[in-house]
């Protein structure tokens, strides 16, 4: 069987190059595999699906007919989507994934997540996630006024974006030891995650056996994703293109 992994498209109205990059990439990659995996940050900010836009809505019309497919979706929570519910799940034809989740690929048990839990040097985010990560929290944010929730996530993006220009580029990243521990607890030797903008392949040691970490990559200046298949893992970037958005992507191979 074949999978696609992606994360941190961060899809937003503002990035119309994103978003014809993602559609694109509906129909070049994920066509052809058996299942996709959009591991967290699929927005740059969803404020529940009751104030689902214009974007929202043709992001789940996209996803739908890939379902139709045949191709089984599954979206994992990231720190800027967390308030993802049902309603858009049923849209796009998807399944929401826990955070972490473990799946079998071709045989093989692999641990995925979003990857900010793995960030435990940065004790402020870690606080912030805390609460924020809260069913009771997720309640009361699900049910204020629209216009109030507009403010809040405008306030928690400029917070965050303050606080990570400020702070060393080895406290936003994980921390290894969570990370050796984490896949240590569920008994897996390949984890797939995002989150940290970092994306590469790192080999690791885990109680003395050969191990995998796959960061993927954030759609920004590029577009990133994983495939893998029963001949391993392919860390694929591709170029947004803002001009035609007819062209083919273009991959690098990573």
């Amino acid at each position: 069987m074949r999978y696609l992994f992606i994360s941190d498209l961060h899809l937003e109205a503002k990035r119309p190059d994103i978003t014809r990059a993602f559609l694109r990439c509906l129909k070049e990659q994920a066509s052809n595999v058996d299942e996709l995996y959009i591991l967290g940050d699929f927005f740059e900010v969803w404020l529940g699906d009751d104030a689902m836009d214009a974007l929202g809505e043709q992001t789940a019309a996209a996803l739908a007919e890939l379902s139709r497919k045949g191709v089984k979706i599954f979206l994992m929570h990231g720190n800027r989507d967390f308030l993802l519910g049902r309603r858009f799940c049923r849209k796009a034809g998807c399944t929401l994934l826990r955070d972490p989740s473990i799946v079998n690929l071709n045989g093989e048990p692999v641990l995925l997540m979003h990857g900010d839990s793995l960030c435990t040097d940065d004790l402020d985010y870690m606080r912030m996630r805390k609460w924020l990560r809260n069913p009771a929290s997720r309640f009361i944010l699900r049910n204020l006024p629209l216009r109030t929730r507009q403010k809040i996530g405008r306030k928690l993006r400029d917070e965050s974006q303050s606080r990570t220009r400020m702070k060393a580029a080895d406290i936003t990243d994980v921390n290894l030891g969570q990370v050796a521990e984490a896949m240590r607890n569920e008994g897996v030797r390949t984890l797939i995650h995002g989150h940290t903008h970092r994306p590469a392949r790192h080999p690791l040691m885990i109680d003395g056996e050969p191990a995998e970490r796959i960061v993927l990559g954030d759609w920004d200046q590029a577009g990133w994703y994983l495939l893998a298949d029963e001949h391993g893992y392919h860390l694929e970037s591709f170029a947004l293109d803002p001009g035609d958005p007819g062209d083919k992507l273009q991959a690098n191979h990573g």
